[in-house]
């Protein structure tokens, strides 16, 4: 014993690296479902607007709806099309995101920027559909 310690415990595991318990309890960590808990922090909000709805009305011959979501800004695409089938229970057939600048607003004599955003156009396969508003 070293310091009311025994060798073995101070001493990392086989492959030289500490085992990892926190981390990837919180990332495996179910919620309801197939869902983690990250997956409903990329999806922060559907989007609801005259775009959004026309855009979902359409589809091609070899592809589903197409429903918009307001996303984490530092969100990859392979993370939402993650979250949306672990969450919604669907089948994805391409994500298309754009990045919005926040406007600068001005007010007397200071000016701010209002706070810049994402929105997710997920396209899902044929078949397959979201009632947003049940989601989340």
């Amino acid at each position: 014993m070293i310091f009311g310690k025994k060798k073995s415990e101070g001493k990392k595991a086989a492959g030289g690296k500490k085992p990892k318990a926190k981390k990837e309890a919180a990332k495996s960590a179910v919620v309801s479902g197939n869902a983690r808990v990250g997956d409903y922090g990329v999806l922060l909000s559907p989007v609801f607007t005259e775009k959004s709805s026309m855009v979902g009305g359409q589809s091609a011959a070899t592809s589903g709806p197409t429903v918009v979501f307001r996303v984490k800004p530092d969100s990859t695409k392979e993370e939402i099309r993650g979250a949306v089938e672990r969450v919604f229970n669907v089948e994805v057939a391409g994500v298309r995101t754009c990045a919005y600048i926040g406007k600068v607003k001005r007010t007397m004599r200071s000016t701010g920027r209002r706070a810049g955003y994402k929105k997710a156009y997920i396209t899902l396969k044929q078949g397959h559909s979201i009632s947003v508003v049940e989601g989340l």
